[in-house]
């Protein structure tokens, strides 16, 4: 879950307000909605409307357009275009993803009138079959189930000029918050049996969706912004008002690989990091990423106002002052 403190430092046209602002966040509330209405219904050409000529997104899966099962970590992004391949051969290979848009509020900058940032809270919902390896006595192979995620997309907007003489909001990012998720049995029965040490290896925002795609062979990148990880939450929160201020954005997000060695690595870690939170050596109200509440609390995004990277190391998490914290030095 979130902190108490105050996650935006100033306040923007969000509400109320002159007719034109009324229309603008109208506009933009409108284009994110577009994301669940024409991705899910394979209205491609009206997707793609939604975006800028270089539009960038980041979700969970990390798969390159140009081989089946690729190894190629695309966790700095990927442009719209190949997100669109992607999701086109997702679906021919039997992929079954929804998204349910659940309240869109939208933020112009009053200073530059040409930036947007769109909050879409969304769950999404992915259809599964049990895996051999996930089957247990009370769910066998092939049984169906979905995870739910529940997250908040945010769209980086801004107003273009068209090729008429016109203006029209599009999205130029789109990362999301992943906040809690949860595995659905479809008959209200059945449920697979996750491995302990992959599910720990993930963020718990999204760690069933991640480890049921990865049961599927997909890479899953691990440095995704979570309502848990309160360093990259207030990080991604800065990138937002760092856009609303006219200024445009770094969101690369440094990734831990696929390996499954590293993979079992970085489990483990986790486990210890909440291990010596529950002894009441670390000083954290978040168990499962100990070390980078630490991070957050020590170094106080907010009070410097410095903006903070959002690399997502847990090994060696770094602020926007430049410093790191390793493991070792919090135990």
């Amino acid at each position: 879950m979130t902190t108490s403190a105050d996650a935006q430092i100033h306040q923007y046209s969000h509400i109320n307000g002159s007719p034109e602002d009324l229309l603008n966040r109208f506009a933009v509330s409108e284009l994110c909605k577009g994301w669940p209405v024409y991705r899910d219904a394979s209205e491609w050409k009206n997707y793609r409307s939604l975006f800028c000529k270089e539009a960038m997104v980041w979700t969970t899966d990390r798969r390159c357009h140009v081989h089946p099962l690729p190894t190629t970590a695309w966790s700095k992004g990927q442009t719209i275009d190949n997100f669109i391949a992607i999701s086109k051969r997702g679906k021919d290979r039997g992929d079954f993803i929804m998204h349910r848009e659940c309240g869109t509020l939208v933020e112009v900058s009053q200073s530059h009138p040409d930036r947007a940032i769109g909050k879409m809270k969304a769950t999404i919902t992915q259809r599964f079959q049990t895996q051999g390896h996930q089957a247990n006595v009370f769910c066998p192979a092939g049984a169906e189930f979905d995870v739910d995620c529940d997250c908040r997309f945010i769209f980086f907007c801004v107003k273009e000029k068209t090729e008429i003489g016109g203006t029209e909001w599009k999205a130029k990012y789109v990362k999301l918050f992943y906040e809690k998720d949860k595995v659905v049995p479809v008959d209200g029965n059945r449920a697979p049996t996750f491995d302990p040490e992959l599910l720990a290896s993930f963020p718990e925002g999204y760690r069933h969706l991640a480890a049921a795609q990865s049961a599927l062979g997909y890479p899953v990148t691990r440095c995704l912004p979570t309502a848990r990880d309160h360093g990259a939450w207030h990080a991604m929160y800065g990138k937002m008002e760092q856009w609303l201020a006219g200024s445009d954005v770094d969101l690369l997000c440094e990734d831990d690989g696929d390996d499954d060695q590293k993979t079992k690595e970085n489990g483990l870690k986790r486990k210890d990091a909440a291990a010596a939170a529950d002894d009441g050596k670390l000083p954290s109200d978040d168990r499962g990423d100990a070390v980078r509440v630490k991070t957050a609390v020590t170094n106080g995004y907010h009070g410097n106002g410095a903006p903070m990277a959002l690399n997502c190391g847990l090994e060696n998490e770094k602020n926007g002052l430049g410093k790191e914290i390793s493991l070792e030095s919090v135990r």
